[in-house]
């Protein structure tokens, strides 16, 4: 059978480690790309990167370059291009600079893979997801953002550690913007079956859902010099294996949204279903008033930030 090609745009460490985790799951082969001020880097990468293959034993290929035209026909794009985030930084920060990025990156995912499905990782998340799928002029199924799957491995680790128990009987869902604004459905969660609201005081709740909104400025803070990567690269081969494998994972991702939820035309964090063809459904949930409240508040969130860049980088025509 013909393995898949998956393109990861961005060697650098949520690149090299998205690469490291699908190629150790061998969901297909691999091509990982820099600009060419980078030198030989992302060969040397992939290059050690496949010389583990006898030990992990995977057959996939792991090719470094810096010409798309090695790209081409690419089943899966992962964009991580663009500036990582520094102590002090929000994801707000990093708006035009890699709007700029993201978008010239956009336009030769459209030129060399124009039936890819694509996954976005760069921040700021939501804009950078809408000005990809702006830009590409993509059915809107085939851009994804990679924000809850992240953010609800954080609130599940965290809550896996307050309780004691193991991390696969914890089961959680978020909404909204990813970072400052997410929403944590407490209603969502639970343990093995048996709802968070009955085993953790409302006020230890709250400190956990706001360290998981948290949690990559904390990351940032303990590495100084730099953002998380194993997470995030993990949570981004989660998506490409449910695209590569059609597993039709129901989790939270940041996709276009209109009528749903009442959006009106914007990225934004929710639970879909993730298959072979992108976005198989946007699964609507109903929500209760305090999750309601801040789940405007979270898109409200995100609508600014999207105006924002379209004043800084102009509106596509």
């Amino acid at each position: 059978m013909k393995r898949s090609k998956i393109t990861i745009i961005g060697a650098g460490n949520v690149g090299a480690t998205t690469a490291h985790w699908c190629a150790t799951a061998e969901l297909g082969d691999i091509i990982l790309l820099d600009i060419p001020e980078v030198g030989n880097m992302p060969r040397g990468k992939a290059l050690d990167l496949f010389q583990a293959s006898p030990v992990f034993g995977f057959d996939a290929t792991v090719v470094g370059t810096s010409d798309y035209a090695d790209t081409a026909n690419s089943d899966v794009v992962v964009l991580t291009a663009g500036i990582p985030r520094r102590p002090g930084m929000s994801r707000d920060d990093l708006l035009l600079t890699n709007a700029k990025i993201v978008g010239g990156v956009a336009q030769r995912i459209k030129e060399t893979s124009p039936n890819a499905v694509v996954i976005v990782v760069s921040n700021p998340l939501d804009a950078m997801t809408q000005c990809v799928l702006e830009k590409t002029r993509f059915s809107k199924h085939r851009v994804i953002g990679q924000a809850g799957v992240l953010d609800t491995a954080r609130f599940r680790a965290f809550l896996a550690t307050e309780l004691d128990v193991s991390v696969e009987d914890v089961s959680a869902m978020l909404l909204g913007g990813h970072g400052d604004t997410m929403v944590p459905l407490l209603s969502c969660a639970s343990v093995g079956g048996i709802p968070v609201t009955q085993l953790i005081s409302t006020s230890r709740l709250a400190e956990i859902v706001q360290r998981t909104r948290d949690g990559g400025a904390e990351i940032v803070s303990l590495l100084k010099t730099g953002s998380a990567y194993y997470a995030p690269a993990a949570a981004t081969a989660q998506m490409v294996e449910a695209v590569v494998r059609d597993k039709r994972r129901l989790i939270p991702c940041a996709v276009y949204c209109d009528k749903e939820y009442d959006v009106g035309g914007f990225c934004v964090g929710v639970p879909i279903i993730l298959g072979d063809d992108g976005v198989r459904k946007i699964v609507e949930i109903p929500l209760n008033a305090e999750e309601e409240k801040a789940f405007r508040q979270s898109v409200d969130a995100v609508k600014m930030l999207v105006e924002m860049m379209h004043r800084l980088v102009g509106t596509p025509a």
